[in-house]
């Protein structure tokens, strides 16, 4: 990918910057010279962070779940940068509820499109005006789930599938005003998200009624395993995400959407080609045991 915008005197705002796809994010946008705002939710996540970045990087606090926050982040960083505006704005942050949708509590929904979808609403806005002031750009990062919903992660597949839509006409409708928009779409990346996703997946299905738990446990937990097996087998790695990140924000003319690793190219196509019966059965031998597959009409 061709880095052809260099980032010196440029500023980027990157929520989520905690661990994970977000560091890996911050850190590559200042080492090619950003000045980078890492939006960090503990003291000590900020302290670590600094630790090994340059001192163009500089932490904040930015919890996109709460619009005092969102505010106050949104008026530090107007004023460092001023009449300069805003470069680039990277919308990362999210949570990842794992659970047979049966189990999930309205209030885990809430919380799941709170930060995955309206968090990153609220974060924009805020942040809008001084990206249209530089004509800078958007990412809003997604996922493979984005495109194709597995079994035991609706709530998360919902906040992603939203996201795409929200990012399709916000490209648009910024498009007369100079603003890009691009959406990066990960697939498995070994990050600490996963041990929160197996953690977060046995607390939902601990805390549901034992009749209905009992009806998804074993397949839900072969998913688990899965998941993990796979994360842990993937051969994409943070670094690529943030490579992505940077093309978006120095390439003359950024890509809408950017996929990296293998399995978020593949899940691309096959959401486009393969009808619905067919990935319906992909899924059922992947995980196995699903309640559907085991239901009978009256008439059988």
């Amino acid at each position: 990918m061709s880095e052809q915008v260099v980032g010196q005197d440029r500023t980027v705002v990157v929520s989520g910057a905690s661990t994970g796809l977000g560091r890996a994010c911050a850190r590559h946008l200042d080492h090619l010279g950003f000045r980078v705002f890492a939006g960090v939710r503990r003291p000590a996540d900020a302290e670590a962070l600094q630790a090994g970045s340059s001192p163009r990087l500089r932490p904040i606090m930015l919890d996109v779940t709460h619009e005092e926050s969102v505010a106050q982040a949104a008026t530090l960083v107007a004023a460092h940068v001023g009449d300069r505006g805003l470069w680039g704005l990277v919308n990362n942050a999210g949570i990842c509820v794992s659970a047979p949708l049966e189990c999930v509590t309205p209030a885990q929904l809430r919380h799941q499109l709170e930060t995955n979808l309206i968090g990153h609403h609220a974060v924009i806005q805020a942040f809008l005006p001084l990206s249209r002031t530089a004509h800078g750009r958007i990412v809003n990062v997604s996922s493979g789930l984005g495109r194709v919903a597995s079994p035991y992660l609706g709530a998360y597949a919902a906040s992603q599938f939203a996201k795409e839509g929200y990012s399709d006409a916000l490209r648009r409708e910024l498009r007369p005003q100079g603003v890009t928009v691009s959406v990066v779409q990960p697939g498995a990346i070994r990050t600490p998200i996963w041990e929160k996703v197996s953690e977060v997946g046995h607390g939902t299905l601990d805390g549901a009624p034992e009749e209905i738990a009992e009806l998804y446990r074993d397949s839900f937990l072969r998913f688990l395993e899965n998941n993990d097996r796979r994360a842990r087998a993937s051969a994409t790695r943070p670094e690529g995400f943030a490579v992505a990140v940077a093309h978006a924000m120095t390439a003359r003319r950024p890509k809408t959407r950017y996929r990296v690793g293998r399995d978020s190219r593949v899940t691309s196509v096959l959401a486009r080609v393969l009808p619905d019966e067919i990935l319906d059965a992909a899924f059922a031998a992947v995980v196995g045991g699903l309640p559907a597959a085991r239901a009978t009409s009256p008439e059988s």
